[in-house]
This record gives structure tokens, sequence and C-alpha cells, in this order.
């Protein structure tokens, strides 16, 4: 067993050296690349375990890759909150390679080699984000993944993937460089150093509760990966990409990236306790609370099926900034919990949305009206899918949803309580309604053929895999939690 220092660097090193494999095999020989890809994000999930077999739950010592200036350092280290993301977003990555060979070939899209180098080299970046010890080394990593998710959203090099990758490439270093760094450089001068600490570096520091609510605005709208309103259009601009884009990097890698490094500026930078004696985050909690209902409200009203599901993660990303808003550990705790539970539910959504599209080239939800009767395994695992995203029991999201409903009665915000359960409601009204129509309604072109037409294997055995993870989600949520637990506990 290697160790944990080495299997930091080998988990962001192997993603980089199937980025070059992928360009120097190209397109010629197409069954070796994509076998070597395979092996290397096995090999990557593998390094990842390894950390958690050697530390579990507990937080390691810094360990320095190399100094820029004093207290500006590239450095990782493992806690529990970045080791849960790595570990979504490497064992995640497994599963959806296997669903982007067959949606890749499938759908006869070109630039395969391209394309996977690209997304190699953003789930490096976004294992460097996950494993960083201070805010400077995320921000370098945060910066990488935007620049390497790039050609990924532009892939298809039409008008309109062009055009929804400037938006995407446009909003998020615009916000990160305009509004982030200068919230970097303000903690850096103000606390003098950006590491991580329990408990946050800004607690013991001369901060007024005015001045500490807009050095949270900067960070708050500067992590434009969190998709606050109204710095959120390029999410659904960025749709356009290739479905194994959406799946991975839209629901898990990138706007993960974001909620991610906004728990970590509230746990580490601020402070749970500092959040809370000022109210320094209550604005954010309002914000949040219209986010999630405003992007709902809109969601309902899209026919284009990526493009719901899509202004439905906005929705459901303001749940975990809710989470660190509330300024209490069990929101915090369940904005953690929420990342893995959104995860598993959303990307099961956005593969069977491919899965449907690599079937029958439909994409609008009035387009697939019977279509569960003829794709029964993916419409299926889009139920089990969109109840998780819901939040009923048995499954994942439910324990994430019950623990931030939790967090705002602890906090006396009854109004939370209610917007969450608005919003439950209303994930009913944009995700049902799609699984009704294609199992109890009838469409005389969907249904001239008798008999399962499923989209190829691969496209189909991802989202029931990772269907069946919401479930095992909702047996394990309790372990998740005791696993977080360390994040909140302040020495």
């Amino acid at each position: 067993m290697m160790d944990t220092n080495t299997a930091i660097l080998m988990s962001m090193a192997i993603p980089v050296l199937a980025c070059i494999s992928n360009l120097l095999h190209g397109n010629e020989r197409p069954n070796l690349r994509d076998g070597l890809t395979l092996i290397a994000a096995i090999a990557t999930f593998g390094c990842v375990l390894s950390i958690l077999i050697n530390n579990g739950g507990t937080p390691t010592e810094t360990f320095t890759l190399f100094s820029i200036m004093p207290g500006l350092d590239i450095a990782f280290h493992i806690e529990p909150l970045g080791l849960l993301f790595a570990l979504i977003a490497s064992g995640l990555w497994v599963v959806v390679h296997l669903y982007a060979i067959g949606y890749m070939r499938g759908n006869k899209e070109d630039n395969h080699a391209r394309f996977y180098a690209a997304f190699c080299f953003s789930i490096s970046a976004t294992l460097g984000i996950a494993f960083s010890a201070n805010m400077f080394s995320l921000f370098i990593f945060y910066e990488v993944l935007t620049i390497a998710t790039y050609p990924l959203v532009a892939h298809k090099g039409t008008q309109e993937a062009k055009r929804g990758a400037r938006i995407y490439v446009g909003t998020l270093l615009g916000t990160s460089i305009g509004l982030q760094l200068v919230a970097i450089v303000w903690t850096y001068v103000i606390a003098g150093t950006l590491d991580f600490t329990q408990g946050g570096i800004l607690h013991d520091k001369e901060l007024g509760a005015g001045l500490a609510a807009i050095l949270l605005a900067l960070y708050a709208f500067g992590i434009g990966k969190a998709a606050l309103m109204p710095f959120h259009k390029w999410l659904p601009a960025a749709m356009v990409a290739p479905t194994p884009v959406s799946a991975l990097l839209h629901a898990v890698a990138v706007v993960k990236a974001g909620v991610f490094t906004i728990l970590k500026v509230g746990i580490y930078i601020f402070g749970i306790d500092f959040l809370s004696e000022t109210n320094a985050s209550e604005w954010l909690m309002w914000l949040a609370a219209f986010s999630i209902l405003a992007a709902s409200i809109v969601a309902m009203t899209k026919d284009n099926l990526k493009a719901r599901l899509a202004y439905s993660t906005v929705s459901q990303l303001s749940y975990i900034t809710l989470g660190m808003a509330l300024a209490t550990s069990m929101g915090a705790l369940g904005g953690g919990l929420h990342i893995a539970m959104h995860a598993f539910g959303k990307i099961t959504l956005f593969m069977c949305a491919g899965a449907i599209y690599v079937a029958t080239h439909k994409t609008e939800i009035k387009q697939m009206t019977g279509l569960g009767r003829v794709m029964p395994f993916t419409y299926g695992a889009f139920l089990i899918g969109a109840l998780s995203i819901i939040g009923l029991p048995p499954l994942g999201g439910s324990w994430s949803k019950w623990q931030l409903m939790v967090a705002a009665a602890d906090t006396g915000q009854l109004i939370m309580i209610a917007v969450l359960m608005i919003s439950s409601l209303l994930n009913v009204a944009y995700l049902l309604p799609i699984v009704a129509k294609g199992f109890f309604l009838t469409d005389e072109k969907n249904n001239a053929e008798i008999g399962i037409k499923e989209a190829p294997f691969w496209c189909v055995a991802p989202p029931v895999f990772t269907a069946i993870g919401c479930i095992i989600l909702f047996l394990y949520a309790g372990d998740i939690q005791t696993f977080l637990m360390p994040i909140v506990e302040v020495k």
C-alpha cells in the first residue's frame, strides 16, 4: 500500500498520463485508447481508496509540494470533506468513462481522443481541488478546471456549442478573477495565511460583521461554479456539451467543485462559529433560498430535458450553499452529505437523458411520450434518480434534505424548512411527469414496434448502477455523516 502523499500525487498524475495517452493514440486505435483510459480511471480511484484505507476520516499533516512565497504554497492534505469529494469524482469517473464509450460510439461523435484527453485533465484538476491544503492551491486548480473543461463544452464545434463555451468560460473566469481572487488577497492581508484551518482563520481577527458579509459575498459570487443566482447562466449554456460531460463534469466535478469550495470557505476560512456570531451569512441564506425556488420554477418551464435538469442542478446546488449559510454544524454536515446524494441522483438523470438521445435522438420531453415502455431500464433508473432528488426514502437524497431541515429548525429558521418542502414539491412537478409520460401515456410513433429498444449496453448499465447507488447511499448515510463529523469539530 502506497503512503498517503504518494497516493495524492499519483491520483493527480495518472489522469494527466491518460490525457497524454489519448493524444498519442488519437483515433487510430480506439479500443486500446479507451482501454488504457479505463485502466487509468480505475487506478486513480484505487489511489484515492488507498488514502481512505490509510487515514479513514482523520485529517493529515500538510504536504507542501513547493513554495512560491511565504504563506503561498502549493500544498495538499487530507480531510474528510475533500476525501469524500475525491472518492465521488474518481469513482464516478470509472462509471462515466464506460458510459462515454457507449455514448460517443453510439452517437457517432467525432474527435474522441481530444474529448477523452480533456476529460482526463479535468479529473486531475478536480482531485487537485479536493486535496488542496489552502485557498491558494485550490484557486490554481479551480482555474485549471475551468480551462480544461472549455474544450468539452465546445466539443461539437457548432455555433451553439461555441457560444455556450464562451458563456461558460467567460462567466467562470470573470467571477473567479474579478471577485474570488480579490477575496483571497483580502483574506491573506487580514490573516497572513490562506491555510485551511479547523475553526477558521478569521475568527480571531479584527473583522466586523459588515466587512465579513462583504468578504463572504466576494467569495460566494466569485465561486461561479456554485451557480448561485444571478451567476448561474453558464450552467444551462454548457448543456450543449455531449451528455458524458453533463453527467460527470456538470453533475459532479465542476458544479461540485463550486459548492465544495463554498463549504471549505465557510468551514475553514470563516469558521462556522464566526459566521454564527456575526450573522455574516444571513443574507446568503436568503439568496440561496431564492435560488432554490426560482431555479425550480424555471425548470418547470423547460421542455428540453437537459435544460430542465440543468436548472434543477442550479436549485440543488443552492441546498449546499444554504447548509453553509445556516452557520451550524448540522447545516455544514447536511451540505457535505448532499454533495454525495445529489451527485448520484443527478448523474443518473443526465445519463438517462443521454441514453434516450442515443436510442431515439429525442431531446424534448413532449417527444418522449410512451418511451418508458420501449426503454424500461432507462426510465426505471430515471425514476429512482428522480425520487432521490425529490428526497423520498429509501433513497439517499432523503437524508441530506432531512438533515438540512433539522439544521434550519435548530436555528429557528422555519421559513427555510418551508423553502425546502416547497422545493421538494416543485421537484415532483418537473421530474415525475417525465416518467409518467414515458410509462402511462401512449404515442403511436414511439410504440409502433413492440419490444424493448434500449440504447447500447454501455449507455444503459451505468445509470442503472448509479440508480442502485442511490439506494445504497440511503443505507449508509449515517456512516457518511460520521465520516464527515471531524470537519465541524473545533479543537
